[in-house]
């Protein structure tokens, strides 16, 4: 098995792109994320979502202690394999909760699903492994697509060490197709593309309207290195969300602070005189940049991924964009139009 440094770093033999399509669909929903979705709710997202022409799935056993998944391989169940992408995360292991009683939830970690199972992070090659062969029996699938290394934040070491190398074999022996990691910071996902052969990352919440850190480590790397972006939390858990920031919006799951209200306020001013909204903007601004291939979103009914849909493919006017950027309202960096 490959070793870090036995990967080549100058000229990586990387399978062809992905074909994610401008939009995915997030399924963290589908594992209750902050509340239970009913049984006459949740089986209508994924259709939806297909009909809307979106073929990228994403998913994770952290979502809902392995409910999502479970819900994401019955929704696509029945659509042709061959024609969507479909991605899990490795790096925790689901084991059974031993202190677990009755009533017990999974809402400390955001998930409102019974808590009979626990998580242990393990980036180890045996966990790994074992990771992947428990997410293919909950999707029911006999393969995956993408596997990303989840939120490995105090495990870098791990990460290159031996979780990257076992995803690496996984490639090469043709069981995935190609593999990344997934985080909500992009400096630590820039050193691993400049020290990896991943294919894909997917960055949380640091390319968007209001934050464009990204712009200034990965996504330079990405685009020298011809590693594919995926941007989510596009909407920074809610500030961006709506035609304009609503009493208790949260931005980074905190409150904001008003000068970040005032200007989606001002955003949403501008927006407003060319028929635009905050959130077409904040959907299709990732997407301007060469690095990016794909933003995903969540969404809690079929309405809201198909009204996502309508929005990304509505077109904004150039000179929305410029008037954006010139006023300082929006990052420069976004003005790097395909």
């Amino acid at each position: 098995m490959p070793t870090p440094s036995s990967v080549s770093r100058a000229e990586p033999d990387r399978p062809a792109r992905l074909p994610l399509g401008p939009l995915g669909y997030g399924a963290a929903a589908l594992g209750n994320l902050y509340s239970a979705r009913p049984d006459d709710v949740w089986p209508g997202i994924v259709p939806a979502a297909w009909e809307a022409g979106i073929r990228y799935f994403d998913t994770a056993p952290h979502y809902g202690l392995g409910l999502s998944e479970r819900r994401l391989g019955e929704s696509l169940r029945g659509l042709p394999r061959d024609q969507h992408i479909l991605s899990t995360k490795v790096g925790r292991l689901l084991e059974p909760n031993p202190d677990y009683r009755p009533g017990d939830t999974d809402l400390p970690n955001l998930f409102d699903t019974p808590a009979t199972s626990r998580r242990r992070v393990d980036y180890s090659r045996d966990g790994i492994l074992r990771s992947v062969e428990e997410s293919l029996i909950r999707l029911g699938v006999d393969r995956i697509d993408v596997l990303f290394v989840h939120d490995p934040d105090d495990h870098e070491r791990e990460a290159l060490d031996t979780a990257f190398p076992a995803l690496d074999e996984l490639r090469s022996q043709g069981i995935i197709r190609a593999y990344g990691a997934g985080m909500n910071q992009s400096a630590m996902l820039a050193r691993f593309v400049r020290e990896t052969d991943l294919d894909v990352v997917m960055c949380a919440g640091r390319y968007t309207l209001l934050d464009d850190s990204a712009a200034r480590d990965l996504l330079p790397a990405a685009e020298e290195r011809g590693v594919q972006v995926v941007v989510a939390a596009v909407f920074n858990s809610g500030l961006l969300a709506t035609d304009r920031p609503r009493p208790g919006a949260h931005f980074d799951y905190a409150q904001p602070p008003q000068s970040l209200v005032a200007r989606t306020n001002r955003i949403a001013d501008v927006a407003g005189e060319y028929g635009v909204t905050v959130p077409q903007l904040a959907l299709q601004f990732p997407l301007r940049h060469p690095a990016v291939t794909t933003v995903v979103t969540g969404a809690d009914t079929a309405a809201q991924i198909a009204a996502n849909a309508q929005l990304m493919e509505k077109p904004i006017p150039t000179a929305l964009w410029s008037r954006l950027i010139e006023e300082g309202l929006i990052p420069a960096a976004g003005d790097n139009r395909k």
